[in-house]
């Protein structure tokens, strides 16, 4: 049954794909000598804003894994549950034990690896930032070598990337030493995502246990890190398992407060519920450069717990809120009446309610249920 609905989700994500828009481009690169075939999957709403930047993904083995990144990248961005983004391959065929040479002594690139390395960083990413308005949230993807080599940008001191994908990665041997010394250490905000199959050759699949055992160790609040082993998945399958995993865990706070989330952080707050709300969206805004306004969902949770912990106080800081997202609509007015209501002054509530009569509905907030509220007000204090 899972194999089914892999299969679905498989083609679901690929139709999805080809409402987007492909474009293929040879570029020259200085730094590796020769043409390298790139595929560039532009978001859905990439004409109708000129100015909006938009995260970037490069994908490694690009001749394979391109189409199964992009396709999950469009398929969450269309249901918002993360930001509309670029996402680019890197063909590699016939290339990649040139492109992922590293040296024997020490694990880091050398010579064509070396090359490589910098065509990424130094011509690559410019590039596809000028010219397509790509913003400062980078994520690199790879699997197998590929999955190995985008390590080596998260070692240096200011990475170009700041989410890392690494699925079935055939480690260089000192990597097992480098990346639990380097994440431990972390003052800029890092997501890693790492998983394996037990389908995969024995090598990796010791040493990337061995590497979940050292990550998950690590306490470091700029770090965040996850991982999965998959018991179904092939070692030429586990990516199209791991990508809509990890793009879930690293754009967790981008989306709508989910019934987990609710019960085990909202309702556990020693805090205001408003000012939680508050920081969600603006954790959005520093690390992806997005002004997201705020979810009609999310504020009907923080109004549910509110409710659910007798916090009526908070009612009009999230009214206040409310307003200034929604200024057309009574949801502040709702907000604010509630908290007038609740806290002893039955008569402001009352207006409140009535003056948001001219405003519009939303998220099922009515005309006529907050004229039902002024009502029962002043037939029980008969205003």
């Amino acid at each position: 049954m899972k194999t089914a609905f892999s299969v679905l989700l498989f083609f679901i994500v690929f139709a999805n794909a080809l409402f987007a828009q492909v474009k293929y481009e040879i570029f020259q690169s200085n730094k590796l000598g020769q043409e390298r075939e790139i595929k560039i999957q532009l978001p859905r709403g990439f004409s109708k804003d000129v100015e909006k930047k938009y995260p970037l993904f490069i994908v490694l083995d690009g001749d394979y894994m391109f189409e199964a990144v992009a396709g999950n990248v469009d398929y969450f961005s269309y249901w918002e549950d993360m930001p509309e983004a670029i996402v680019v391959g890197v063909n590699q065929i016939d290339k990649r034990y040139d492109d992922c040479l590293y040296s024997e002594q020490n694990s880091l690139p050398i010579e064509t690896g070396a090359d490589f390395f910098e065509f990424i960083g130094m011509e690559l990413i410019p590039h596809i930032t000028s010219k397509y308005r790509a913003g400062n949230f980078r994520a690199a993807v790879g699997h197998g070598e590929t999955a190995n080599f985008i390590n080596y940008y998260l070692l240096k001191p200011n990475p170009v990337f700041q989410a890392y994908i690494s699925i079935s990665p055939e480690l260089a041997p000192n990597m097992l030493d480098y990346l639990p010394s380097n994440l431990k250490e972390r003052q800029d905000k890092i997501f890693y995502y790492l998983a394996n199959t037990v389908n995969d050759n024995k090598s990796i699949r010791e040493m990337t246990a061995a590497l979940n055992t050292d990550l998950s160790a690590i306490e470091n609040k700029n770090v965040s890190y996850s991982f999965n082993s998959f018991e179904s998945a092939s070692r030429y399958s586990v990516p199209t398992h791991a990508i809509p995993n990890a793009l879930q865990d690293i754009f967790k706070v981008f989306q709508p407060i989910s019934k987990k989330e609710y019960k085990e952080e909202i309702l556990e707050l020693e805090i205001s519920p408003v000012l939680y709300l508050e920081e969600k969206y603006q954790t959005i805004k520093d690390l992806f450069d997005i002004d997201k306004k705020i979810l009609i969902n999310d504020f009907k949770a923080i109004e549910a717990a509110i409710k659910k912990k007798e916090m009526y106080e908070y009612y009009e800081p999230l009214g206040k809120l409310a307003r200034k997202h929604y200024p057309e609509t009574l949801l502040g007015n709702y907000y604010i009446g509630r908290f007038y209501e609740e806290t002893g002054e039955p008569k402001k509530a009352m207006r409140t309610y009535q003056t948001a009569y001219t405003l519009s509905e939303i998220g099922g907030i009515t005309k006529d249920m907050v004229l039902d509220l002024a009502d029962a007000i002043k037939e029980d204090f008969g205003y």
